[in-house]
């Protein structure tokens, strides 16, 4: 993996989490701008797979390929779980459910980088 595309997109999903903190620090419910930020943060982790997918493909593999991808299969259902969660539960808790999918991201961000082996 590039390492600054890991940093940006742990940066990206440390920054929603905190949106959505200070959200359910007041009591307050998702809105749509928090939900196109995760599709950005999406996005980039989008880029990520196809970026680790190429360089899998021309023979840098990470450490533990099935770890490494699973891992990446597992950051980029959290999100739109999320967000599905969120149109569900109108309340501060869909708040609490998106900085929970967001720290767990930027925490998977670490692990990829550590399988892959940077």
């Amino acid at each position: 993996m590039t390492p600054p595309l890991t940093l940006l997109v742990a940066l990206a999903a440390a920054a929603l989490g905190l949106w959505a903190l200070w959200f359910a620090i007041r009591d307050r419910a998702v809105i749509l701008r928090q939900l196109w930020g995760g599709a950005v943060v999406e996005g980039l982790m989008l880029v990520q797979a196809v970026v680790a997918g190429v360089r899998h493909a021309s023979g840098t593999v990470p450490a533990e390929p099935a770890v490494f991808w699973s891992y990446v299969v597992t950051q980029l259902v959290l999100l739109p779980a999320a967000a599905l969660w969120a149109f569900a539960e109108r309340s501060r808790w869909s708040s609490v459910v998106l900085l929970i999918a967001s720290v767990a991201v930027a925490f998977l961000q670490l692990r990829i980088a550590q399988t892959w082996g940077n």
